[in-house]
C-alpha cells in the first residue's frame, strides 16, 4: 500500500486502484470538494510523475484519453487548483511522493496497462442528481433529464421563453467552456444535427458563465451528462439490411427499454434512476 497525506488531499494505492480524497481545508477548490472521492482503476492510468519545487512539489496523475468523462468534457481547460489529478505536496514530503509515483509506475509495467486511448469510460463521472446555479441560470440533472431555469441576469428573450427541460435522449453533447479574459464562458447542450451555435447569451439550451468560482461546478454537470452519452470512440457495429430500415416509434421505444435494462445491469443506473427512466419511456407508448 502506497499513500500520501497532504492538506490538499489524500492519495492511496493498493496495486489496483488509486483512491483520491480531496482535502477539506479552506484553500481546496470547491469543484474538487464537490466532486468528492474518486476511485481510479489502474487500467485508466497512462502515467504518473512528481515535480519537485522550492516550496514542495506536485504529484500528477495522467489518465488515458477517453477514460474519464470529466476530462472528456473539459478538454484540458481545468485550472490547476480544480484538477483532481494533481496533488500539492508539502516540503519534506518529496520522498513519500516519489515512492507513490514509483509504485504506480511499477504496477503499470507489471500489469502491462496500455497508455493509449480507451473506447469506453473507466470512471463513472460525478454522482447525480446535480443542481448548480451560476451565471445567468440554474441547471439540474437527475441522470435522465436536464432542466434549465433563468434568473434576473438572463437575456429578456431567453427568459421570456420560460424554463427548458431536455431528455437525455434529445442531447448529442454537453459542451463546457470557461470564461477567458473579457469573453464569457458557457455550458451548452447540443441537439443532434445542430449546425449553428447561437451566442450563449440568447441560446435557450445554454447557461452563460461570467468567470466565477461556481463556473467549475457546471463542468461537473457536463461530465455527468457526457458519461451517459455514447463514448466518442466506441466501436460502431455495421448495420445489417434489417437494422438499416427506419424504425417505427414503437421499435424505437422498445430499443430504448433494452438499452436502459443493460445500463441498469452494468450498474450505470441505480434502481431509482432505472425505474424513473423506464416509466418515462412507457408513458410514450
Amino acid at each position: 500500500m502506497a499513500e500520501i497525506f497532504q492538506k490538499d488531499g489524500t492519495w492511496t494505492f493498493d496495486g489496483a486502484t488509486i483512491r483520491i480524497v480531496p482535502g477539506r481545508e479552506r484553500g481546496v477548490h470547491l469543484a474538487r470538494q464537490t466532486l468528492g472521492e474518486l476511485a481510479v482503476p489502474l487500467t485508466a492510468v497512462a502515467g504518473v510523475s512528481f515535480e519537485p519545487g522550492r516550496k514542495g512539489g506536485r504529484l500528477r496523475l495522467r489518465l488515458r484519453d477517453g477514460a474519464d468523462p470529466l476530462l472528456q468534457a473539459v478538454r484540458g481547460q481545468l485550472p490547476e487548483g480544480a484538477d483532481p489529478y494533481q496533488l500539492a505536496v508539502d516540503p519534506g514530503q518529496a520522498g513519500a511522493a516519489e515512492y507513490f509515483a514509483d509504485e504506480v509506475r511499477n504496477s503499470l509495467v507489471l500489469e502491462q496497462v496500455p497508455d493509449g486511448p480507451t473506447d469506453r469510460y473507466l470512471l463513472p463521472g460525478p454522482a447525480v442528481p446535480l443542481s448548480v446555479t451560476a451565471g445567468d441560470g440554474t441547471v439540474t440533472f437527475d441522470g435522465e433529464r436536464i432542466g434549465l431555469e433563468w434568473n434576473w441576469k438572463t437575456d429578456e428573450d431567453k427568459r421570456s421563453a420560460g424554463p427548458r427541460s431536455l431528455a437525455l435522449s434529445e442531447i448529442a453533447a454537453a459542451e463546457w467552456q470557461p470564461g477567458r479574459g473579457l469573453e464569457n464562458g458557457y455550458l451548452r447542450f447540443l441537439l443532434p444535427g445542430e449546425t449553428t451555435k447561437r451566442p450563449p447569451k440568447t441560446d435557450p439550451h445554454a447557461i452563460q458563465l461570467y468567470g466565477f468560482k461556481k463556473d467549475l461546478l457546471m463542468a461537473l454537470v457536463a461530465a455527468a451528462v457526457t458519461y451517459r452519452l455514447p463514448h466518442p470512440s466506441a466501436p460502431r457495429p455495421a448495420l445489417t439490411a434489417e437494422a438499416a430500415r427506419p424504425e417505427s416509434d414503437h421499435d424505437e421505444l422498445l430499443r430504448r427499454l433494452r438499452e436502459l435494462g443493460e445500463l441498469h445491469r452494468l450498474g450505470v443506473l441505480t434502481e431509482e434512476e432505472f425505474s424513473a427512466a423506464k416509466q418515462a419511456v412507457l408513458k410514450r407508448f
